[in-house]
């Protein structure tokens, strides 16, 4: 008995050292606007060295809702928002100006354009 093989295909370029046409990357997409606010109370709250039953008694916020909201699960409402920033010793706007640096920085830093690999002189008129 021998043991029978089949031929294996094998496929030869035509054109050696062409490459293939590669798709455009696809775009990055946008964090959401709960991510950000959760990762933004939560990374205030430990800087603090607080606990979570801590702010969430002094915000008047039910434990469970704080975690669910630091973890980006729910999207809270303005009053609940401005309630555990008070609680941190901020204000609402305070707040939105530390979420929306955190959106600017993960949206620059997702669409950093790469560098061409051209290396010659390019003039500007």
């Amino acid at each position: 008995m021998t043991d029978h093989v089949p031929n294996a295909a094998r496929v030869i370029p035509l054109r050696p050292g062409t490459a293939r046409p590669q798709a455009p990357a696809p775009e990055p997409k946008e964090p959401l606007w709960r991510d950000l606010v959760g990762d933004v109370l939560r990374r205030e709250r430990q800087a603090q060295e607080r606990t979570l039953r801590d702010v969430a008694e002094q915000a008047r916020i039910s434990l469970p809702y704080l975690s669910e909201i630091e973890r980006g699960r729910k999207e809270a409402s303005s009053e609940v928002l401005a309630a555990a920033a008070h609680a941190l010793g901020l204000g609402l706007g305070d707040l939105l100006s530390l979420v929306q640096g955190e959106l600017v920085r993960q949206v620059d830093t997702g669409r950093r354009v790469p560098t061409s690999p051209y290396r010659g002189l390019c003039l500007v008129a």
